[in-house]
């Protein structure tokens, strides 16, 4: 990669400004000044601005996040803040939500650069299951568990949903698994039952559960093990 174009991605800089910053003087290589705009920057190189290591990304990175209430998942909204606020990594804006949540649900969302990983996770093909702690606003009915199970008519959609298992944890609370990814799809299936969501948190995407230790707006990387679970079919 040309050098001007690396400091242009890790500054967040247009090209022009970052060939400007080299030409100054400001970037080293391996501890030398390089002037030159086209040098080609290798993997081994240590490139530093202003005497700060620019860290080379190396393949895709995978991350997972608390999302708290308030944010949207897109990576550029006028009217929202969005979840990269909380990401503070290299190139952050390259990173996209691996199956997204509404602006008003938490818990778990899986970011990532890798477009394949990601397609894996959300395309309907491959069927990956979400589990979601869901607050309701009546007491659920017994026989909500098996019409979740036998697949739920959604207002304006021609086909039922597949069979989601539902958990009842207390009058008002449940926790529920699907395996699609419809448009506002556990809010409507609630809706559909005479019920209302007032509150929505993801705990799980495939195998890969939210980490316990994360605190609303706080994120890790994930394990190797994560990574692949997150696309391996779920039991």
């Amino acid at each position: 990669m040309r050098l001007d174009k690396f400091i242009s991605q890790q500054l967040e800089i247009s090209r022009a400004l970052a060939a400007r910053e080299i030409r100054a003087s400001r970037v080293t290589v391996d501890g030398d000044i390089v002037r030159d705009s086209a040098f080609k920057i290798l993997p081994e190189h240590e490139v530093a601005y202003e005497g700060n290591t620019l860290a080379q990304q190396r393949g895709p990175r995978y991350f997972m996040l608390n999302k708290p209430e308030g944010y949207v998942c897109s990576t550029d909204d006028p009217d929202h803040p969005t979840i990269l606020y909380f990401i503070e990594e290299p190139m952050a804006y390259k990173l996209h939500a691996a199956g997204r949540l509404d602006i008003d649900t938490t818990g778990l969302v899986l970011l990532t650069d890798d477009g394949q990983w990601s397609h894996r996770i959300t395309s309907p093909r491959h069927h990956c299951e979400k589990t979601y702690l869901v607050t309701l606003d009546a007491p659920l009915s017994d026989e909500t568990v098996a019409q979740f199970a036998a697949g739920i008519q959604l207002h304006n959609e021609k086909d039922l949903t597949k069979p989601a298992t539902l958990e009842i944890i207390t009058p008002t609370e449940a926790r529920v698994t699907i395996s699609e990814g419809r448009y506002h799809q556990v809010k409507r299936m609630f809706a559909a039952v005479g019920n209302h969501v007032v509150g929505l948190h993801r705990e799980r995407i495939g195998e890969v559960v939210l980490d316990p230790e994360l605190e609303p707006g706080e994120y890790r990387p994930l394990t190797d093990e994560e990574i692949a679970l997150a696309i391996t079919p779920t039991r």
